[in-house]
């Protein structure tokens, strides 16, 4: 599916009402690890949400709550997993591209830009979504989820703090109501937050679903007293069955009716998860009998059954059940999209000094560490290795110190794949304008590395071979960082990704022509890894940049003339520099080539990079 899909001129679910969402004898199955066998871990689910209503999904951990939430917004249930059953909207059969246009997933854990403030933050989105054409919107819910006050403070960085923890919940749920959507969809939304942070997190979204009409459906877990009666309807889950589904206002009376009544004082949605909790204690008696809790939950969920009696006919599997909302379906082209990912990298990339200035101070500091190494070489022979040496540091751990970019790609990944599951973009603006936001920045780290180390290390300083070495620099620090975009958007963890690319450019350096010639480097290496070294083309490049045309002195032993290179010069005891490029196997140049493969390489991972986040869905 192609990074935009066509939609309503309006925002998402701006134009379409709703009547009714419902779902009816939704099972999800999958394959025991140990045993091979099927197993449910979602059964005869059944619901239903009316515009404004506010729906809990409760039950301890592993009753399937969040199945149920990813089933419904037709989100991937779980790995090789089979969903059957019905959802509908209006009672007629529910379509994956109608609930991309009138729905949102917020997912438990914020994906924000920290440099960013409040209001930029839901501007963008807006942007993005095409709704800032319906002015103000993003003034609206600022108001509503009560950030007037903090609409102008960043939402906080690792290095400066921001807004609170119960703020940043409020900001990514407003960001994600920017298209005014028909249902909304939460993961844990008070997860992590104090009670008081909690309620009001849901109380302001209780009074925008009440506002404009809208279904909320929320996994929560263990909400305070206050919270849970926020809640319109429950639906209870234990081991992936219904325990109880209808108004949060009837359940104690239903609960009671069936001999399980809520002790006074207590909070209802401890006690129901209590009663649903078959984890612990599960030979212990209830208290107001001899009837074990393993028992008394049976009969609960037996007791419900009938009313989901039919959910084991034969419902159809969903069309899509492993496809998320997962392409973008943003009324706005490729171009405007990177454009507008542009200006928030920006702003990003110079308000956040984990993004690039970290990275700027520390190519300094390598720089002034190289260049009072190798200080000021001069032009005897004995010079002429330390010249090599320092070329291959210069090109090699440039390379290698692209590490550093990995925290802050990984930062806009988590965004990319929260904000492309909800419509807003797709693969191409984001790795486009990821492209684009990094070479001023490659560029002016180039400049400052060279500056110093050329100066410091007495490379040739002529404006000509000056910027050829900040050329080479340039390609070689860009197709670093596209090695680093490929591996973590293979995979997207820091520790995984920062091994995998430290072992890829401890390859480069091996096989790169420096530690091994070409002349010696065995057949397997010389023929795969060797010609696809993008380190290798900058090393020869510097090379030549350096030595060719450049004379060295030979040494003198009282009138004897000790040359180590042998050149045409050899009898005015002086080292030709072509004659060194020679002798170390560089004899051929061939600029134009080596640029092009550069490029080629750095395209070409970007374009794998393209690749994997298109198939990736999740």
């Amino acid at each position: 599916m192609s990074d935009n899909t066509d939609l309503e001129s309006l925002p998402k679910g701006g134009g379409k009402e709703i009547s009714q969402f419902s779902w009816k004898g939704l099972t999800v199955t999958v394959k025991d690890s140990k045993t091979q066998e099927s197993l449910d871990i979602l059964k005869g689910v059944e619901g239903c949400a009316r515009p404004g209503d506010m729906i809990a999904l409760m039950g301890p951990s592993g009753s399937g709550k969040t199945t149920l939430l990813n089933v419904l917004a037709r989100r991937p249930a779980a790995a090789s997993a089979s969903v059957k059953g019905q959802v509908h909207l209006d009672n007629a059969p529910l379509q994956a591209k109608t609930l991309r246009e009138i729905s949102t997933y917020v997912e438990q854990e914020d994906a924000l830009i920290g440099s960013l403030t409040v209001q930029e933050t839901i501007e963008f989105a807006a942007r993005l979504s095409g709704a800032e054409r319906h002015g103000g919107r993003v003034s609206e819910l600022i108001r509503a989820f009560g950030l007037a006050k903090q609409a102008n403070t960043k939402i906080g960085t690792p290095v400066a703090k921001g807004i609170s923890g119960g703020q940043k919940r409020r900001v990514s749920i407003a960001s994600q109501l920017i298209t005014r959507p028909k249902i909304l969809f939460l993961d844990e939304p008070t997860s992590g937050l104090d009670s008081k942070a909690a309620y009001e997190v849901m109380y302001r979204i209780q009074q925008v679903a009440r506002d404009e009409n809208m279904i909320v459906i929320a996994s929560i877990h263990q909400p305070t007293t206050a919270t849970f009666n926020l809640f319109s309807q429950l639906v209870l889950l234990s081991a992936g069955r219904l325990v109880y589904s209808g108004p949060t206002d009837q359940v104690v009376p239903y609960f009671a009716s069936h001999s399980v009544p809520v002790p006074p004082l207590t909070n209802p949605a401890e006690f129901l998860l209590d009663v649903c909790n078959t984890d612990f204690d599960n030979s212990a008696t209830d208290v107001a009998g001899d009837e074990s809790r393993i028992a008394r939950l049976n009969r609960l969920m037996d007791a419900w059954s009938p009313k989901g009696s039919d959910t084991e006919v034969s419902s159809s599997p969903f069309a899509d059940s492993e496809g998320a909302m997962s392409s973008s379906g943003a009324p706005t082209s490729v171009l405007w999209q990177t454009f507008v990912l542009l200006q928030r990298l920006w702003l990003k990339s110079y308000r956040d000094l984990l993004a690039y200035w970290i990275r700027v101070i520390m190519y300094l500091g390598l720089a002034f560490m190289m260049g009072t190494v190798w200080l000021r070489l001069g032009r005897g022979q004995d010079n002429i290795q330390p010249f090599i040496n320092a070329i291959f540091f210069s090109g090699a751990f440039m390379s290698f110190m692209a590490v550093a970019y990995i925290p802050a790609y990984l930062e806009d990944h988590e965004s990319f794949r929260k904000e492309r599951a909800n419509g807003l973009y797709g693969p191409t603006a984001f790795l486009l304008s990821n492209f684009l936001i990094g070479i001023p920045f490659i560029f002016l780290i180039a400049i400052l590395f060279s500056i110093v180390t050329v100066f410091l290390c007495n490379f040739r300083q002529t404006p000509e071979h000056f910027f050829r070495y900040v050329m080479w620099l340039f390609l070689d620090l860009l197709a670093a960082e596209s090695l680093v975009v490929l591996i973590s958007s293979l995979i997207p963890v820091f520790v995984a990704a920062l091994a995998i690319t430290a072992f890829a450019n401890g390859l480069w350096m091996s096989v790169g022509g420096f530690l091994v010639s070409p002349k010696v480097l065995n057949d397997f290496w010389y023929y795969t890894f060797y010609w696809i070294d993008y380190q290798r083309y900058v090393f020869q490049g510097m090379m030549f940049n350096e030595f060719e045309g450049r004379v060295y002195n030979c040494k003198r032993v009282g009138d004897e003339c000790q040359c180590m290179y042998p050149t045409e010069l050899q009898d005015q005891c002086k080292i030709e520099g072509r004659g060194v490029l020679t002798a170390l196997g560089y004899g051929k140049k061939d600029v134009g080539l080596w640029i092009g493969v550069l490029i080629a390489v750095i395209f070409g991972m970007r374009g794998l990079a393209w690749v994997t986040l298109k198939v990736k869905r999740g």
